[in-house]
C-alpha cells in the first residue's frame, strides 16, 4: 500500500506540476501580442490571475514530484517555473526593458551576443578566474603545510591571514589594478589573494585535525614522520581542502568581476556587465551575468564532482546505511 500511495502522490504531483506550466504558459501567451505599455486592464487581471494559480499548481506539483526525482531536476524545474511567472509579471505590468528585462529579451541577447560574449568569458575565466585561483590555491597549500611543519608560522603568521581575508575585495581590488595594471594579470593577482586565505586556514585547521591515536599508531608501528603525514594527515585535511576549494570557487568568479569594474584592456564579462549597465542594454548586462552564472556553477559541479572521487570513504560522505552521498 505504501508503495502504491507513493506512485499515486508522484502521478498527481506530476498532473499538478504540468497543470502549472499550462496555465503560465497560458498567462504569457494572454499579454504576449501587446506592447508592453498597452496591455488591457482585463488581460492584464486574466494573466495575473493565471500566473497566481501557476504558481500554486506548480510548486505542490514540484513538492511532491521532487521528493521522488534526484540530481538537478528538481531545480531546473523550478527554474522554468519562475522563468515563465516573471515573463508573464513583466509583461502584464509593463515593466520596461531599461529597468528590467523580460527572460525572451534575456535570451534573445545571449544569441545576438554570443560571440562577444564568449570572448569576454574567456578572458573572464581562462585567463583570471583559472589562473588566478590555481596560483591561489596552490600557494595556499604551500604556505599551509610550512605552518603546519614549523608552529612558529602558524602562531605568528595565520593571524594575519584571518585579518587581510577580513578586507573587502571592493576595496582591495582598485590597489592591485592600479598597482599591476589594466591587463588580465591583475584580476588574477586579486582572485589569487581571494582564494588564498580561506585555503591557507581550511588546510591547517585540517591537517592539525588528525586522529592523535592514528599518530600513535603510526609511531608504535616505526612509520616515518613523512608516511604519517601522508596517511594519516592528508587523507583527514582532503575534507577541508575541498571545502575551502568550493567557497573559493564562487569568490574567484566574484573577485575577477569586480576587479574588471576598475579597469581592464575593453574584454571581460565585468567589463561588459559596467558599460552596458551605462548604456541602459539591461539585456546585455542579464545575459552577461547568465554567463557568469553558468561558470560559476560548472566550476563549482566540476570541484564537487572531484570531491566525490576523492572523498568517498570519509564518514561525512556516507548515510546511516552505509551508502556514499
Amino acid at each position: 500500500m505504501t508503495a502504491v500511495r507513493a506512485r499515486s502522490r508522484v502521478a498527481l504531483g506530476g498532473a499538478l506540476l504540468a497543470l502549472g506550466f499550462v496555465l503560465l504558459l497560458l498567462a504569457v501567451w494572454t499579454v504576449w501580442p501587446y506592447a508592453l505599455d498597452g496591455v488591457p486592464p482585463g488581460r492584464k487581471a486574466l494573466s495575473l490571475g493565471l500566473t497566481l494559480v501557476g504558481i500554486i499548481a506548480g510548486g505542490l506539483g514540484l513538492s511532491a514530484v521532487a521528493a521522488r526525482t534526484k540530481g538537478l531536476i528538481p531545480a531546473l524545474i523550478a527554474a522554468g517555473l519562475a522563468l515563465i511567472a516573471v515573463e508573464a509579471l513583466l509583461r502584464a505590468y509593463g515593466v520596461p526593458p531599461g529597468l528590467i528585462p523580460t527572460p525572451t529579451r534575456v535570451m534573445q541577447a545571449l544569441w545576438n551576443a554570443r560571440s562577444v560574449l564568449l570572448q569576454d568569458a574567456r578572458v573572464t575565466f581562462v585567463q583570471e578566474t583559472l589562473v588566478g585561483y590555481l596560483c591561489g590555491a596552490v600557494l595556499g597549500i604551500l604556505v599551509a603545510l610550512a605552518a603546519v611543519r614549523f608552529p612558529f608560522l602558524e602562531r605568528g603568521a595565520l593571524p594575519y591571514a584571518g585579518l587581510f581575508s577580513s578586507i573587502p575585495i571592493v576595496a582591495l581590488a582598485p590597489v592591485i589594478v592600479k598597482a599591476f595594471g589594466l591587463e588580465w594579470t591583475s584580476k588574477a593577482i586579486i582572485v589569487a589573494v581571494t582564494v588564498f586565505f580561506p585555503v591557507v586556514v581550511n588546510v591547517v585547521r585540517g591537517l592539525q585535525s588528525a586522529n592523535p591515536l592514528l599518530l600513535d599508531l603510526m609511531r608504535t608501528y616505526a612509520v616515518t614522520p613523512a608516511q604519517a603525514f601522508a596517511l594519516v594527515r592528508v587523507p583527514s585535511a582532503l575534507p577541508f581542502l575541498f571545502n575551502a576549494l568550493k567557497i573559493a570557487s564562487t569568490l574567484a568568479m566574484i573577485g575577477a568581476i569586480v576587479g574588471e569594474f576598475f579597469g581592464t584592456e575593453g574584454r571581460g564579462l565585468g567589463f561588459r556587465i559596467q558599460i552596458e549597465a551605462g548604456r541602459f542594454n539591461l539585456d546585455i548586462v542579464w545575459a552577461a551575468i547568465v554567463v557568469a552564472s553558468v561558470l560559476g556553477i560548472a566550476f563549482y559541479a566540476i570541484i564537487q564532482w572531484i570531491e566525490h572521487r576523492y572523498t568517498g570513504w570519509h564518514a561525512s560522505r556516507r548515510t546511516s546505511n552505509g551508502r556514499t552521498v
